[in-house]
């Protein structure tokens, strides 16, 4: 949904936080007359003339290289102009490159040749920080609105731009529930609710690995053989693929199935939620109504919460890059986590932004249902010093393996593979990637 942003920032906006960049700014201090300038610029007024900018810096003789996930061609295209018009150059692979937080880091890590990473998640993150990347880390960076993103933040080394969290969503129509409330204590009472439900067709993919670490949550157990997973967690999540809808890259993240009326419990990611559902009527008679304030579907209430990831931005540690450079890569970090900037990328993306005064200016009037559920990913697992998504870092690649070598996702009913014999299965091989 486009939120009435338009009075808040052109794309030709000045890099507003280049003149300030390195100092953090005393928030209860007055705007000096510069502030001033750049805050009317911002508001879509009209840029900064060439003499009010005149302390900026133009750093776009240095191209900053770029690697991250969140590039699809539009994506791409808006922050090349955007980042240009604030003195940047920079180069970014669009989607059809790069596809997902994987290949996006592999990538990086394979060509040595990054200033920036940004998007990811927390698996990703918490995996560079501690360096499990051969050719990737990350320099120490404290940009000034560090303060703003909360929780979300590897203190020096990575701050939050995006959160993302994953919703289980329900018709309550004459299509769903027919006015029933549903309520849940885990993810994981889907399979047993009664209701049709979608579930992914497949294993790899950002937002499905998301959905399998939500509705694997109930089951961790740290001493499992089973990837720190135990076997009861499994069968469900067999019975979550053996019983779940799933029409392939028609259903592609579980939106256009509930809009349909074709299952009653569905699953979708946030952003771009809300823009979505106002154009659900072009894509099914039977259309999800209303935005803000639903009148035919609603979330899920779960006791556990929901599994948020947050999109970080860090500097990578490139060989032989020169201190003019650095300041070049920092300055546009600085400049795209900036308020301003994540307010207009939210915004243009329909994505809710982790500093909290971007998040201010996009929901001035308050913040959206979805991304005020309670957090299971940064939770602590019982009997480690872990946090939820920390533990989904460390058992990822078993998981997958796990789910690669039962033939979970099957892409129709003709293709489904036999379940299991679970008390019999050799876990130690079962977590190891199939041989070629």
């Amino acid at each position: 949904m486009k939120k009435t942003l338009a009075v808040l920032l052109s794309l030709s906006m000045a890099a507003t936080a280049l003149a300030g960049c390195g100092k953090k700014e005393d928030p209860a201090a007055p705007a000096s007359e510069a502030q001033k300038t750049e805050t009317s610029a911002a508001a879509g007024t009209e840029a900064p003339k060439e003499e009010e900018k005149a302390e900026d810096k133009d750093y776009s003789d240095y191209t900053i290289r770029i690697y991250s996930n969140s590039n699809s061609t539009e994506r791409t295209t808006w922050l090349i102009n955007a980042a240009k018009d604030a003195g940047f150059s920079i180069s970014i692979d669009d989607n059809s490159v790069i596809s997902g937080d994987t290949a996006a880091i592999q990538a990086a890590n394979e060509n040595k040749d990054g200033d920036i990473l940004f998007g990811l998640n927390e698996t990703r993150w918490s995996q560079l920080v501690n360096g499990k990347y051969e050719n990737l880390s990350v320099i120490d960076w404290t940009p000034s609105w560090s303060g703003e993103v909360g929780e979300y933040a590897y203190p020096g080394k990575a701050y939050g731009l995006v959160i993302q969290n994953v919703l289980m969503l329900y018709r309550n129509d004459e299509l769903g529930t027919n006015g029933q409330e549903l309520h849940f204590k885990h993810w994981s009472d889907l399979v047993d609710c009664g209701y049709t439900w979608y579930r992914q067709n497949k294993v790899g993919g950002t937002t499905n690995a998301n959905i399998n670490s939500a509705m694997l949550y109930s089951f961790i157990d740290p001493s499992s053989p089973a990837g720190g997973v135990s076997v009861d967690g499994w069968k469900m999540l067999w019975k979550y693929c053996e019983e779940g809808k799933s029409g392939g890259d028609d259903y592609k993240y579980g939106f256009d199935p509930l809009n349909k009326g074709e299952v009653q419990v569905s699953t979708f990611y946030s952003s771009s939620l809300y823009g979505k559902i106002d154009a659900a009527a072009e894509s099914s008679d039977k259309p999800l109504l209303g935005t803000m304030q639903p009148e035919n579907w609603a979330l899920v209430d779960i006791d556990d919460g929901t599994y948020y990831i947050a999109e970080y931005i860090g500097i990578l540690d490139k060989a032989d890059r020169t201190e003019e450079q650095t300041e070049a890569v920092k300055a546009f970090a600085e400049w795209f986590g900036s308020a301003d900037v994540q307010a207009a990328w939210g915004e243009e993306f329909d994505s809710y932004p982790c500093n909290q005064a971007a998040a201010a200016i996009l929901y001035p009037d308050g913040i959206p249902e979805i991304y005020t559920l309670k957090n299971f990913a940064l939770s602590k697992v019982e009997g480690t010093d872990m946090t939820y998504a920390e533990y989904v870092a460390e058992h990822s690649g078993e998981w997958t393996n796990i789910m690669t070598n039962l033939g979970f996702y099957w892409a129709d009913a003709n293709g489904a593979a036999a379940e299991p014999q679970w008390d019999s299965l050799d876990w130690a091989t079962l977590t190891q990637a199939a041989a070629q």
